[in-house]
């Protein structure tokens, strides 16, 4: 390097307000998924499905454009005359992981002909989020103006969460917004492949007719259980990185989880606002459920945004405890070790710098 970095951050140090606008600003597709468009999906020439998606999705995006109080377009791309306020307003994208969901999921929303602030893009954790900080009028209200709400890994293990995301929907539906979502596998499924779409149209129950399943097969390659975690570095590694890396942060990961509790999980994209690399020294077993659902929020964010990740004490595929993996959030937490891990595996060039 030709310069001596800024000393790193302290996450902990950090405390974000983020205003309400911004929240609603921030749905967008992650940078992850910035580029994609459904001409960079590559359908496989054996699973004519996934090539059907392109075309299915392409249209439901065309029939989204025009005047924001025109409603006929959206009805359509299904190919059939609804009477007034009936038939689907939405598409579910059920398939296995690793054949590109959240691929076309993002090139949807990068298609429909709107600006940016009448469409949203987030997960289900990132909207029941937005809910808590917002309120459940105000969500309504804020959202209730766009022409398309997409809603990537729709998660069906907290009952509470469903119901209350199943309201919302609901409620967004009968303002004329159009709807679009992937999801994962129920817990106790976990490397069985596709999530049903049944089981999705029976968690949502009033809102089924409102969703076409449009299946998209493909080899379940991505999720065969827990990948290897890299082998921890020394704190003195993990240290030495974080002062020779630009913009990178540099935490004790105790004193990092319990920072966490204080900031809502709504701000933890902002919490990881410009850091170009996360070091935690010390890691161990997450003490308990609370902690550790926080800490799967703040794995999106940094995998969302594709922040290397450099750490000492305990591997990754060790954070949780037998009783978690074993409960009803594994697929969280699963979800969570596997994105720290191929951050890990990011990180490996900076030990070289």
């Amino acid at each position: 390097m030709g310069s001596v970095p800024a000393s790193p951050v302290s996450l902990c140090a950090r405390t974000p307000h983020v205003a309400p606008e911004r929240l609603v600003g921030e749905m967008v597709p992650p940078p992850r998924f910035d580029s994609v468009r459904f001409d960079t999906y590559v359908p496989d020439p054996n699973q004519p499905s996934q090539a059907e998606a392109v075309t299915v999705l392409s249209t439901f995006a065309a029939g989204l454009g025009g005047p924001a109080d025109t409603t006929r377009g959206r009805r359509r791309w299904f190919g059939r005359k609804p009477a007034a306020g009936a038939g689907p307003r939405g598409v579910y994208l059920d398939g296995g992981y690793g054949v590109g969901k959240t691929h076309l999921l993002a090139s949807l929303w990068h298609a429909t002909d709107a600006a940016p602030e009448q469409k949203a893009f987030g997960t289900f954790v990132e909207l029941t989020n937005l809910v808590g900080a917002l309120g459940f009028q105000q969500t309504v209200q804020t959202l209730g103006g766009h022409r398309l709400l997409c809603i990537d890994e729709f998660e069906l293990d907290d009952p509470g969460d469903t119901v209350l995301v199943s309201s919302l929907l609901s409620r967004l539906v009968e303002a004329g917004v159009a709807l679009a979502a992937t999801s994962n596998t129920l817990p106790g499924k976990l490397g069985e492949g596709r999530f049903a779409a049944a089981d999705f149209m029976r968690e949502i129950q009033g809102l089924s007719a409102r969703f076409r399943p449009l299946r998209i097969d493909g080899e379940d390659y991505r999720h065969r259980g827990l990948p290897e975690a890299p082998a921890p570095l020394s704190t003195e590694q993990v240290t030495r990185a974080a002062h020779a890396t630009e913009a990178a942060s540099l935490d004790d990961f105790p004193a990092l989880l319990a920072h966490l509790a204080t900031v809502h999980p709504s701000r933890y994209g902002a919490l990881t606002e410009g850091l170009r690399a996360a070091c935690f020294t010390d890691v161990g077993p997450v003490p308990d459920q609370s902690t550790a659902l926080r800490l799967v929020v703040l794995a999106d964010r940094l995998y969302d945004r594709e922040i290397p990740v450099l750490a000492s004490g305990l591997p990754f595929d060790r954070l949780f405890g037998e009783e978690m993996l074993n409960g009803g959030y594994r697929k969280k937490y699963f979800r969570a070790i596997s994105r720290l891990t191929a951050l890990a595996r990011d990180a490996k060039g900076l030990l070289a710098e």
